[in-house]
């Protein structure tokens, strides 16, 4: 097996030019560079990727916990991660958590045990006493949707409170009283924010309320299904539902176009995310922009300044805005 002795020797450089060339240190001229490349390639060389994380105490590998893979919302930020760190020629390794506390916990640990040189984490069932704890060791943490006040400086966050304020003001504006909820799940820190905007926004106009027309959901599709046949079985009146996703929505109007309601007229819907499927269903929906996507990449440049020491700037609170499509109309 070839070491990096014989590279140096057939390519008549030093040790140390040999590990400027691995290392991709600019301090090599190209003519050398190439030289070392050449013999690298003809002695079938591969660098000792383990040894050299042991010997510089960095192994340019970033841990990355997401809470799913499937669905439209974590594929575009883990790109957008991938991406960013991949131009500064560091890796990803990728684990998940389902939403589960004791899996969290142990998908941090195994990220942990690879010698990441930091961790990006989109969690939501572990205490914010162990994300501090966690902060606290060697190990760089930059979190992703989540806002712990003790923690903020390496929080990545968007303000669900003033989204699902956004998408019930937009409905009252259009002169609906009568709004039902469907959540995410109460134990998701976004869900529960969104739910308080939407609360905040009928008690500026008076409005109450009313755990009728409430349905907590999944966030999945067949959530939105189950909570319209719900909302539907509460003998109460609503011109409008606000789901606290895309996906719920997707869900709800097809219980209502089964029932023979035609949307808008019928029945609005505002939605939360604006996924790519928001703007091409009929009728477009009108949701708020969950910008998922910028928020990865600015969890990669977090670390890329904080932790490589790159001059960038990096933004922590990122602001919603309500998109207006076809699925809301005014009521009367």
């Amino acid at each position: 097996m070839a070491t990096i002795y014989d590279v140096s020797q057939l390519a008549g450089v030093s040790l140390a030019t040999v590990s400027r060339v691995m290392n991709k240190n600019t301090n090599v001229s190209e003519k050398t560079r190439q030289k070392v490349l050449a013999a690298m390639a003809e002695l079938g060389y591969r660098p000792n990727t383990f040894a050299q994380s042991l010997a510089s105490n960095c192994s340019n590998s970033v841990g990355v916990l997401v809470s799913q893979l499937d669905g439209p919302y974590y594929g575009p930020m883990m790109a957008e991660i991938e991406a960013a760190l991949r131009a500064d020629n560091r890796h990803v390794i990728i684990a998940v958590g389902h939403s589960d506390a004791a899996q969290e916990i142990d998908s941090v640990e195994f990220l942990l045990s690879k010698g990441c040189d930091a961790l990006i984490l989109d969690v939501e069932a572990v205490s914010d006493d162990y994300l501090i704890k966690l902060s606290q060791s060697s190990t760089p943490i930059v979190l992703i949707n989540r806002y712990i006040a003790e923690i903020s400086d390496c929080c990545i966050y968007l303000n669900n409170e003033l989204g699902g304020y956004l998408a019930t003001r937009h409905l009252i504006e259009l002169g609906h009283r009568d709004i039902a909820y469907i959540s995410g799940p109460a134990k998701k820190h976004d869900a529960t924010e969104r739910l308080e905007g939407h609360k905040r926004a009928l008690a500026e106009v008076g409005v109450s309320f009313d755990p009728a027309l409430f349905f907590e959901g999944d966030y999945k599709e067949d959530s939105g299904v189950e909570g319209m046949h719900y909302l539907f079985g509460q003998d109460k009146t609503f011109t409008a539902v606000v789901c606290a996703n895309d996906q719920m929505v997707s869900g709800a109007i097809s219980v209502c176009l089964e029932r023979g309601m035609r949307i808008p007229q019928d029945l609005s819907f505002v939605g939360y995310d604006n996924i790519p499927f928001a703007r091409y269903v009929s009728p477009k929906l009108t949701t708020v922009n969950n910008p998922i996507h910028e928020m990865g990449k600015m969890a990669a440049l977090w670390l890329l300044k904080h932790l490589y020491k790159h001059d960038i700037e990096v933004e922590n609170v990122f602001e919603p805005e309500l998109v207006v499509r076809n699925s809301a109309t005014r009521l009367g």
